[in-house]
């Protein structure tokens, strides 16, 4: 972990340092090699929930300080309006539905957005050196989005900055990826996960090592899981309707599926997605012999019955399965057709 505490950054070391370094002010004492610029325009990709959001925000709190040595500084003016929220020279835009009500997970970012934002970026910043954009989720973009950005982005006034987010680098525009900075954002491994929640977040140990496994290197998940306690149980009771529908006969399924296509949306069938994922490549490591790899640590016994019961092809087959809905849903909003295939294709486990 960062030692730092206006740094607070879990694991990412060489993505932090190298932010880090580009935010603090430079002294007339410095080397060529010290005195590295700022660029116009980051990228920072990377798993949902793996910390892209919060580093792109300390980044910009940095940029934005006004601290004559370390920044941010945590004191100054500019430092208290981005705790608040209220910086006028920092901009976030997300995704956002056909009513223009923010949506990370079926929204998209739209052109209109893109208009507001080269309106924003050609006023001068209010408070200080820099107007900074944060960009989430760009592999949400439209390509009306993309396309109406790409000369802001290859040329914006000197106190423009961008950080933009994305899942993967190849689920965008070459040319809007050639015009930022790439960092990439790795999963975290679980003992850094543990550490940070048992640490920060006063998380027991047992549920720490627990959300340590099923968070897949995404602290973000992680925290959101320790922050509600009811999430155990709703995943409990999700591993539930899934070892149910794996006895389930088609028509079971498909009664399921009808009953629940008209409240799942595409937030729930992404987190059932997850879910199952997780658990199926469990059941895929019991079979290759390395238990102690798997995620559900608390529920090794039923893996262990289902890695017997299933047949390992099958659970590639599956785990390739979810993987195409997963890329489907991003492109689509039938959710019915999408949870047919997701449950009609469950393996078959004999109650």
């Amino acid at each position: 972990m960062n030692d730092d505490p206006q740094w607070p950054i879990d694991g990412h070391t060489a993505a932090t340092q190298f932010l880090q370094q580009l935010a603090q002010p430079v002294s007339a004492n410095d080397t060529p090699h010290q005195r590295a610029s700022l660029r116009h325009a980051y990228l920072l990709f990377g798993p949902q929930g793996v910390g892209k959001r919060t580093l792109a925000r300390v980044f910009a709190r940095a940029v934005l300080c006004t601290h004559a040595q370390q920044r941010p500084c945590g004191h100054c003016r500019a430092c208290q309006l981005m705790a608040r929220d209220n910086h006028p020279d920092f901009r976030v835009i997300q995704p956002i539905d056909k009513n223009g009500a923010i949506d990370r997970i079926g929204g998209m970012l739209r052109v209109e957005q893109a208009a507001e934002i080269i309106h924003d970026v050609a006023l001068r910043p209010m408070e200080g050196q820099y107007k900074v954009f944060l960009i989430q989720d760009m592999h949400m973009a439209n390509d009306g989005f993309a396309n109406k950005l790409l000369k802001t982005l290859e040329e914006p006034p000197a106190f423009a900055l961008f950080c933009v987010t994305a899942l993967d680098r190849n689920d965008l525009l070459p040319t809007i990826v050639s015009r930022c900075q790439v960092l990439e954002l790795r999963p975290l491994a679980p003992e850094t996960i543990v550490a940070a929640l048992m640490q920060k977040w006063q998380v027991a140990e047992v549920e720490a090592t627990l959300l340590g496994r099923l968070a897949r290197g995404r602290l973000g998940w992680a925290v959101n899981q320790a922050q509600q306690s009811d999430k155990t149980d709703q995943r409990l009771a999700q591993l539930q309707t899934l070892w149910q529908l794996s006895a389930a006969d088609p028509v079971e399924r498909l009664l399921f599926a009808e009953k629940s296509a008209s409240t799942f949306t595409s937030r729930h069938l992404f987190a059932m997605i997850d879910l199952w994922t997780t658990w199926w490549r469990d059941v895929l490591l019991v079979q290759s012999g390395c238990v102690e790899s798997c995620s559900n640590i608390d529920q090794t016994a039923v893996l262990q019955r289902q890695a017997d019961a299933v047949p390992s092809k099958i659970v590639r087959d599956y785990l390739r399965t979810l993987q195409r809905i997963e890329t489907y849903l991003q492109h689509t909003i039938n959710t019915r057709l999408a949870l047919e295939v997701l449950i009609l294709k469950l393996p078959l486990v004999s109650a």
